[in-house]
């Protein structure tokens, strides 16, 4: 596991289990999820139950695909000693701090969430009329201030799930966290940092406090949360005492915003499960090819001698995320002046997407042969996920005066 801990090194992510993983999945999240598990701390997990926000009708198929999902992570390369990995529903304090979290937040805010109504429209065919799937932005925010996540990779069209995240935040923390000892308890902490720490911390405050010095400010929240001997509640107690307000609960999440190219399905559309366009991590080879080779061209291109226009055929935008320079040249030159013709065209990119997916193929038919190993991984990630949560919901509970049993 990645060394830079604490909230602002630490990265929450999933996805909702609704079946088999496809190249849109590897291009716009996977791939910065390889990048992710080694430069911060990271927690994927599979979301079971936002899965249910849309399928609660017929929730069967949801159980096959978690398994599956895990096992398409890695055989891509989601490495279990790099990043926690874990199943949502394992770990019941999401549910609980959604709950709590349900009581502050007003409706208004959930209605206005822009995937809300787009969601809504799209999905046309299902009764979305229901509690769960307007809650559905509160369960996020719960999932990603339950493990304290500074962080959380996101396009730009998910960027107000995050800022209602934020909100959500800085309501509970304005609510509950204002305790009427604190500055005897935050000093009391800073005499946990030791002499010569404590004196530092007290140095940077002043400095701080007393002159807006922002790099004394960084300092002191570095010591603070690399000091190996603090309580949580004390690490949040002297972050808060550092700027000169009450104690932080929750911490406000940051939109990390990663590379996530548009996929292009078969048909030149964003590809979908809903679309049928997609290339499954899991197809066989055979498959794979054919629905490459018989994919939508330039309809421009009726015969062999039509001239063409990669800019209008979908094989063209498969061109831009696997071939070469000097292989895009070929297909723009080719397809121009009808020098090559659509089967030549697709070849290059066939090999390409063969390449890629024959060792993950190879991987998950070696995770699907040991379900073992999948399970101790597994079972491991749910123990580290479920220890940072208690610690959060720990917090919470006390802040909210439900420590009382």
């Amino acid at each position: 596991m990645s060394n830079t801990t604490g909230p602002n090194r630490r990265v929450l992510s999933g996805m909702r289990p609704t079946g088999p993983l496809h190249l849109g999945h590897l291009h716009g999240a996977l791939n910065n999820w390889l990048r992710l598990q080694y430069e911060y701390e990271c927690f994927f997990f599979v979301a079971d139950w936002h899965a249910l926000t849309t399928h609660y009708e017929d929730p069967t198929g949801i159980a096959p695909s978690v398994r599956q999902m895990l096992v398409e992570w890695l055989a891509v390369g989601i490495n279990p000693a790099a990043a926690t990995v874990f199943v949502q529903s394992d770990i019941p304090e999401h549910a609980e701090l959604h709950l709590l979290l349900s009581m502050i937040t007003p409706l208004g805010w959930l209605e206005r969430v822009p995937t809300y109504k787009d969601q809504q429209e799209k999905l046309k065919e299902r009764d979305l009329s229901t509690y769960g799937f307007l809650g559905y932005p509160l369960l996020q925010s719960a999932d990603i201030l339950i493990y304290r996540a500074g962080n959380v990779p996101v396009g730009e069209d998910q960027v107000a799930h995050v800022e209602i995240t934020r909100e959500v935040a800085r309501r509970f923390n304005h609510l509950y966290g204002r305790e009427t000892d604190f500055e005897e308890r935050a000093e009391r902490a800073v005499r946990h940092l030791g002499g010569k720490q404590g004196k530092l911390y007290r140095e940077f405050r002043r400095s701080y406090q007393e002159r807006g010095d922002e790099a004394a400010l960084e300092s002191g929240r570095a010591l603070v949360e690399n000091h190996p001997r603090l309580t949580l509640a004390d690490r949040e107690r002297l972050l808060g005492y550092l700027e000169g307000i009450g104690r932080t609960i929750l911490v406000e999440p940051e939109a990390l915003l990663t590379p996530t190219p548009r996929v292009p399905g078969l048909d030149g559309q964003k590809m979908s499960k809903s679309y049928g366009n997609t290339i499954g991590l899991a197809e066989p080879a055979e498959a794979v090819e054919k629905k490459l080779r018989t994919m939508q061209t330039d309809p421009a291109r009726v015969r062999r001698t039509d001239p063409g226009d990669p800019d209008k055929c979908p094989v063209w935008q498969f061109h831009r995320m696997y071939s070469d320079e000097r292989t895009q040249a070929w297909v723009q030159e080719g397809c121009r002046s009808a020098g090559i013709g659509c089967v030549e065209c697709k070849q290059p990119v066939i090999d390409a997407v063969q390449a890629e997916l024959k060792p993950i193929r190879e991987k998950i038919d070696e995770y699907t042969a040991n379900p073992d190993t999948v399970d101790i991984i597994l079972a491991e990630g749910r123990e580290r996920a479920r220890d940072a949560a208690r610690e959060t919901m720990e917090e919470v509970r006390e802040a909210m005066g439900l420590e009382y049993r």
